[in-house]
């Protein structure tokens, strides 16, 4: 099957880029077939990590098509949905009736749905699980970059129902310290690149190569909602 991940969050700022950016990362490091797509028209963070990636223009009401032209061709597409999207990708979705298309194509559709310590991002996923139910498979992403406690996401519904009934997946993505995000954006390197970039010191690659091993080894723990599958 066919593999369509989608990292949706309407809220800004939960980490949606960083993951992108990382997880797109994983696949070149593992030799993974895939299509990554930035659809950001502001920062274009996953395009300025990732030169191949394609931008869609998301003002032009045609260009989510690219999404399932890319899928006709690739067994992965990875597309990073700018804040505040949301609603028009759920739009798009019943415009072009998309579990009759992603039939068509022997695909599957994963929201991957990065949340933190704020309730505005937690409101977000509960409003795409009302929407899409059982139409798409979920990954849950808790990010750590400012919190370790997740208590009010795990006291909601959506919690549950991702836990439950929708069969999701919750995957952590650990704090990477300030200063290597800083130095990162700064140098313009993806993660693996800085692991042997003299820009860093010998133990800052290795707290960046310690933080590479933990985000690989959460990816592979949902591998099954994240990869194509056989």
């Amino acid at each position: 099957m066919k593999r369509l991940d989608l990292i949706l969050n309407g809220k800004g700022g939960v980490g949606k880029s960083f993951f992108a950016v990382n997880f797109v990362q994983y696949l070149k490091d593992k030799d993974i077939a895939h299509v990554a797509i930035d659809s950001d028209n502001e920062n274009s963070t996953l395009k300025r990590f990732h030169t191949d990636a394609q931008f869609m223009d998301l003002t032009n009401r045609r260009e989510p098509d690219v999404i399932f032209r890319s899928s006709e061709k690739a067994n992965l597409v990875v597309v990073d949905c700018r804040a505040a999207s949301s609603e028009l990708f759920l739009d798009y979705f019943v415009e072009i009736d998309a579990p009759a298309v992603l039939k068509m194509l022997g695909a599957v559709l994963t929201l991957v749905m990065p949340v933190n310590h704020e309730l505005d991002s937690v409101d977000q996923v509960q409003r795409l699980t009302d929407q899409l139910g059982k139409t798409s498979s979920y990954v849950v992403v808790r990010n750590a970059a400012h919190s370790d406690s997740f208590a009010l996401y795990e006291s909601t519904e959506v919690h549950t129902q991702i836990k439950g009934e929708l069969n999701g997946r919750e995957i952590v993505m650990h704090r990477l310290q300030d200063w290597l995000v800083e130095a990162l954006s700064r140098e313009n390197l993806t993660i693996t690149a800085a692991t042997k970039h003299p820009a860093f010191s010998l133990l800052d690659r290795q707290r960046i190569q310690i933080w590479q091993r933990k985000f690989y080894a959460e990816i592979e723990s949902a591998s099954d909602l994240l990869l194509p599958t056989k």
